[in-house]
């Protein structure tokens, strides 16, 4: 079992930066890959970033490519979202997850853990 907790999220304006956080509980985090996703109002929850057990890989979804960097911390039990060059279409609520490592990195139904989210909001 493995509980995720996000933190970093807040308002911000256009341009800003923000870094979130996800802290995970247990001694397996290193093994699993972790991913970001987000989800806007009225929208359907989507990938933005993923990133290998080791750190091996990292990919990004279109939207934030070159904006977006994720990385992880195994000692620390954490994964962080580094956001730059907001814009109000980030706005949204953003979750991390966990994975064994299935090679899918992008679809949601192969993370088995999920934080409760926190909310970006990125005024014009």
């Amino acid at each position: 079992q493995v509980q995720l907790v996000e933190s970093g999220g807040g308002l911000v304006q256009a341009g800003d930066s923000l870094r979130l956080s996800c802290t995970a509980s247990g001694r397996t985090f290193s093994s699993y890959a972790m991913g970001w996703f987000r989800q806007a109002p009225g929208k359907e929850r989507e990938f933005v970033a993923a990133i290998g057990w080791n750190a091996d890989f990292t990919i990004y979804a279109d939207s934030v490519k070159g904006r977006f960097a994720i990385a992880r911390d195994n000692a620390k039990n954490t994964v962080y979202l580094q956001m730059n060059s907001l814009k109000p279409e980030d706005t949204a609520v953003y979750s991390c997850a966990a994975q064994w490592d299935s090679g899918r990195y992008r679809s949601l139904s192969q993370y088995k853990y999920w934080g409760q989210g926190t909310q970006v909001t990125v005024s014009s």
